[in-house]
């Protein structure tokens, strides 16, 4: 009855198994019978079994995998003071020429890559250089095309200005004498020298 009770309020299968002093077997199940039951006690038993074992070869594992990486960062520590020249007291002649050699292994590689880009930046550069070259070149034909532009405008525009019809160099003078001369005379341009011109005179009767 108590068996009965726990599985109603638990909502769970008991299964009870008790022996008398006198060996006897009684057994109680709930609604599954007892040998599935016990077939549920033991998955479960050896699944616990399996995760405990499963757990124990883990740490193993694992704890062995730290061993290893752990030797091997020394390893790479050391090699590292090595390189810097540290702690080569106690390397053997052949360890010191191995040594020797991965360093000139290094140098070569390191000053491959130094010249390679060397001469990347000299050809960009060069790049650059014949790009300014040719932008000069383009300015240099835009400033002489609007040189040639504004003489054009400045002589079209003093045309523009200039009138039709130019007044005479020279004006008629007009002399009290009654003779009209100019400033500047055919004559004097010939090579001729112009006659002054004479006044009359008159004279008066009772003079003569």
């Amino acid at each position: 009855a108590l068996a009965l009770e726990i599985s109603v309020l638990c909502d769970a299968d008991v299964a009870l198994i008790v022996f008398s002093i006198k060996g006897k077997l009684f057994e109680y199940s709930t609604n599954d019978s007892m040998e599935r039951i016990l077939e549920r006690y033991e998955r479960h038993t050896y699944t616990a079994r399996d995760l405990v074992a499963t757990d124990a070869e883990s740490q193993e594992n694992l704890a062995s995998e730290y061993n290893k990486l752990k030797s091997r960062v020394e390893g790479l520590q050391r090699s590292q003071r090595h390189f810097m020249g540290e702690d080569i007291e106690n390397l053997s002649f052949k360890e010191l020429q191995n040594l020797e050699q991965q360093l000139d292994s290094g140098l070569r590689q390191i000053r491959s890559r130094k010249n390679q880009l060397m001469f990347g930046s000299i050809t960009e550069l060069q790049r650059e250089e014949r790009a300014l070259q040719e932008e000069n070149t383009n300015l240099r034909k835009k400033i002489k095309e609007n040189e040639l532009t504004l003489s054009l405008c400045d002589q079209n525009t003093s045309v523009e200005q200039s009138p039709s019809s130019h007044p005479p160099d020279t004006l008629p003078i007009l002399n009290l004498g009654g003779t009209c001369q100019s400033s500047g005379t055919e004559g004097e341009e010939e090579g001729v020298t112009p006659v002054p011109p004479q006044r009359k005179t008159f004279i008066p009767p009772w003079m003569l």
